[in-house]
């Protein structure tokens, strides 16, 4: 990641990142539905790959960023990751893991501030989207296609502004709590 941002970073500041990695079936290992599951290489791998992954890309791309223009990094996240909206349990290393990374988004944009007043930094929800993910735990209804989330993630970060940097977003714009 660091030979790739120093690489990209010759090119002058970005406007835009949006790191769209995740997973939420490792390894053929997809969401347990209790603790009595709990397996710690899992959940290493789920936070490997939803949170520390994503870090690692704010560490070496946000200062592309530039320093007084207003930018974006966006990084998809999950409405699972939030603890205040946790009403069905399951899926707890998934669940921890997006919420990890709601953390470090929230806490590197008050470190990111200081440096780059302009920059907007964002948790993002895509809803549910119709792919394969979906298809396989029945979540069947209400489903956007890959391109009407997309569209509808951009639509909420044209209206973001940097005082609402470090938040965390609906494909519908709406906020979501932690």
């Amino acid at each position: 990641m660091a030979e790739a941002a120093s690489r990209l970073g010759r090119g002058g500041g970005l406007d835009l990142i949006f790191d769209a990695s995740g997973a939420l079936t490792i390894d053929g290992i997809g969401p347990e539905k209790t603790i009595k599951a709990l397996d710690p290489a899992a959940m290493a791998r789920q936070f490997a790959v939803n949170a520390i992954g994503p870090a690692l890309l704010m560490k070496h791309f946000l200062p592309l960023l530039p320093r007084q223009e207003r930018a974006i990094f966006a990084t998809l996240s999950a409405r699972v990751g939030s603890i205040g909206d946790n009403r069905l349990g399951g899926w707890m290393f998934y669940r921890a893991s997006k919420a990890a990374l709601n953390q470090i988004v929230r806490t590197a944009t008050i470190e990111g501030r200081r440096t780059h007043p302009g920059a907007v930094v964002a948790a993002l929800h895509p809803g549910t989207v119709a792919t394969r993910l979906s298809d396989s735990y029945g979540a069947r209804c209400n489903q956007l296609s890959p391109d009407q989330s997309a569209a509808l993630l951009l639509d909420v970060l044209d209206r973001l502004e940097p005082a609402l940097s470090g938040g965390f977003f609906a494909y519908d714009g709406s906020v979501i709590e932690w």
